[in-house]
C-alpha cells in the first residue's frame, strides 16, 4: 500500500496522470487512450448548455435537442468511467482486510476480487442484454430503436443501452485479464 501512496503523492506534486496498470494489459492501454475522448464529452456538454443558455435567454429561441444531448453525452462518459477505473485499478475496494495482509495474500485477494468483479460484470451484461432486446427490436423482430418520446425524439435510450452492454462486456474481459495477470504475477 505504501507504493500506491507514493505514486499518488508523486501524481499530486507533479500533476502527472497515472496510466493503466500493467496488469490491465493491452486492453487497459486501449481503454486509457480512448478515455480522453469520453472525457471530452463533458466539455462538449458544457458547450452545448452554454449555447442553449444563449439561445434561450438572449435570442429567445431555445433548442429542442440540447438537454437530451447533454444527458446522453454525460451518461456515456460516466459508463465509460467504470471501465476506465478498472483499467487504472481505481475501483472500490474494502481496504480494511486488504491493508492488514502481506503481499502474497494481497495477490490472492486481487485475483479473487477480479473474479468476483468479472462475474458481477457478466451478470449485469446479461441484464443489460435483456434491456437491449426490448429497446432495439419490436415484438415482431424488426429493428425499432427506443426513443425518448420528446418533441425531438432521438433514439438515445436504445443507444445508451447498447453502449452499456458493450462496456459491461469490455469490463468483464478486463477483469478476466486482471485476474489472470494478478495470478501469474511473480512474488516479491
Amino acid at each position: 500500500m505504501e507504493q500506491k501512496e507514493e505514486v499518488l503523492a508523486v501524481e499530486a506534486v507533479t500533476g502527472e496522470q497515472r496510466k493503466a496498470i500493467a496488469e490491465a494489459g493491452i486492453l487497459g492501454r486501449i481503454i486509457d487512450r480512448v478515455g480522453l475522448a469520453f472525457a471530452l464529452c463533458f466539455l462538449i456538454s458544457m458547450s452545448i448548455l452554454i449555447l442553449e443558455i444563449f439561445m434561450r435567454y438572449v435570442l429567445n429561441s431555445p433548442t429542442l435537442w440540447a438537454h437530451e444531448t447533454t444527458i446522453f453525452l454525460c451518461a456515456i462518459a460516466f459508463i465509460y468511467g467504470g471501465v476506465y477505473c478498472a483499467a487504472h485499478d481505481r475501483h472500490i475496494r474494502v481496504v480494511l482486510i486488504y491493508d492488514m495482509v502481506g503481499p502474497k495474500m494481497r495477490r490472492m485477494l486481487d485475483v479473487i476480487i477480479s473474479l468476483v468483479c468479472f462475474f458481477s460484470a457478466t451478470f449485469f451484461a446479461y441484464a443489460s442484454w435483456l434491456m437491449v432486446a426490448r429497446s432495439v427490436w419490436s415484438p415482431d423482430g424488426a429493428i425499432r430503436l427506443e426513443r425518448t418520446g420528446s418533441a425531438w425524439n432521438p433514439p438515445y435510450p436504445a443507444l445508451l443501452k447498447l453502449f452499456m452492454l458493450a462496456m459491461l462486456l469490455v469490463l468483464a474481459v478486463q477483469f478476466i485479464i486482471l485476474a489472470y495477470n494478478y495470478a501469474r504475477k511473480p512474488q516479491r
